[in-house]
């Protein structure tokens, strides 16, 4: 018996890796490939970045491969496949946003430095420092025991930081390789206080540009303004015209699809609140004084389970120093949606569209250019898998975790879901300051050891729930 429990205690996988430094030191020459997906000049680094991928996942005993796609390489790589075994997918990407602005950087983006705790790099956090941890979890587990509890599926893109433009045909394509029970991912943050969380839903995303055109050119503010139809004054409007003063957003049929909180949810809610310091928290993280939003909610219920419209760029007319007294010819916002279950972002678009052209007035014109969509995410954080999955943070963080509903969106998690028909588990790695997007992005050193022993925990945890396949 005292061997049997000694021996799981290693299966565990409670103890760290025997040498910290060595995790980092992978973590330092996968952050240096400047993998920028929506930077053309880039496409060379992305390759080399899908290289550098499948040599360590062929070092650590998988069977890799780098599949082309019209975009950025996809990288595939199996542990040997035992049909008496669930299989885990765990998902991941390997590129990363433009640094811009380069001068903010402390040091510079594409070379790591590691002070006071942290890993500073672009990437570190969003996705490289979450999915290296699952792939040194793979590798940990492969040392000590020769193989693994559940088969494994490494599914790790290059393009998600532009929308995943390739991956919906490529899951299509390679649906029977890439069969499993559930996905797990950790492209999501810790809860305020860096304690561990499991995400549980994500809002969906749909983005528009309208733009407002008027003149045929530029006019003279003094000979003209008074007659001639403003711009930039019909795109402020339009953009006023968009919430209440409960900040409710005005879009007729804007709400008539949200699926309401749960009272367990509304709990869970409850709970995070106490437990990171709520709306004091947020505001520090956000770095305001007040916090605004729909009443009727708490600011943790309108963050992850309310749908809102917000602006996230506006432009035209003169933009340099001092003053030029012009009527623009035409100005421009950048809307997104942020969609929660049960909302269809192509309803939701159509539905925006069909309100601003009523809003705008005679005298211009106003042209809708959609963008990128995708649908919001829920999966059941109470679920055998689920609840694997919060075995496993606890674990790994000494701590029960959190159950959070994030603000952000995953697109392409809605997509696994249609074509593999399973479940996806968000088990975020990343601190709640690591800046992701921003100048000097980085990640907890603690965070990343941690997220290498939880990987080995989920793997021990799902082996023992029951397979859906």
């Amino acid at each position: 018996m005292i061997a049997g429990r000694r021996r799981s205690a290693r299966v565990a996988g409670m103890t760290p890796p025997l040498d910290p430094a060595l995790p980092l030191e992978d973590l330092k020459a996968f952050l240096r490939f400047p993998s920028i997906s929506t930077q053309l000049e880039h496409a060379p680094d992305l390759d080399s970045c899908a290289e550098w991928l499948r040599e360590k996942l062929t070092a650590i005993g998988l069977t890799a491969t780098i599949h082309t796609t019209p975009g950025s390489p996809v990288v595939v790589a199996h542990s040997p496949r035992d049909p008496a075994k669930r299989t885990v997918l765990i998902y991941g990407h390997y590129d990363v946003q433009p640094a811009e602005p380069l001068g903010s950087w402390t040091t510079p983006p594409f070379e790591p430095r590691v002070e006071e705790g942290r890993v500073y790099a672009r990437g570190a956090a969003d996705n490289k420092g979450q999915i290296l941890a699952h792939i040194l979890g793979v590798a940990e587990t492969l040392r000590e025991h020769g193989e693994l509890p559940v088969n494994v599926i490494f599914l790790i893109e290059g393009e998600e930081e532009i929308g995943s433009p390739n991956l919906t045909e490529f899951l299509r394509e390679h649906r029977d390789e890439l069969a499993c029970d559930l996905v797990a991912i950790s492209d999501t943050a810790m809860a305020p206080g860096n304690k561990p969380a499991l995400t549980y839903a994500l809002r969906g995303v749909a983005a528009m540009e309208l733009i407002v055109r008027g003149p045929a050119r530029d006019l003279h503010s003094g000979l003209f303004g008074g007659a001639v139809a403003n711009p930039a004054a019909i795109v402020g409007r339009l953009i006023a015209s968009l919430h209440d003063d409960d900040g409710r957003v005005r879009i007729p049929g804007f709400y008539d699809a949200v699926r309401l909180l749960a009272p367990w949810e509304r709990e869970a809610a409850a709970d995070l609140e106490a437990a990171t310091g709520g709306d004091d928290s947020i505001r520090e993280l956000a770095g305001v004084t007040e916090l605004v939003g729909e009443k009727g909610f708490t600011t943790t219920e309108r963050i992850g389970a309310r749908p809102t419209a917000e602006v996230n760029g506006i432009g035209g007319g003169y933009q340099g120093a001092g003053t030029k007294t012009v009527l623009p010819r035409e100005a421009f916002a950048k809307l997104t949606f942020r969609l929660v279950a049960d909302q269809d972002p192509a309803v939701i678009l159509a539905a925006a569209e069909e309100y601003l052209r009523r809003q705008t007035p005679p005298g211009v014109l106003l042209e809708i250019v959609t963008g990128h969509s995708g649908a919001s995410y829920q999966s059941d954080p109470n679920s055998p898998d689920g609840l694997a999955a919060r075995k496993a943070l606890a674990g790994a963080f000494g701590t029960e975790p959190l159950l959070l509903r994030d603000g952000g969106s995953i697109p392409i998690l809605a997509t696994l879901k249609e074509i593999l028909g399973v479940d996806s588990y968000l088990l975020g790695l990343a601190n709640p300051d690591s800046r992701i997007h921003s100048p000097d992005e980085n990640m907890l050193v603690e965070n990343f050891l941690g997220g290498i022993r939880m990987s080995r925990l989920l793997l021990h945890e799902l082996a023992g729930t029951s397979s859906t396949r």
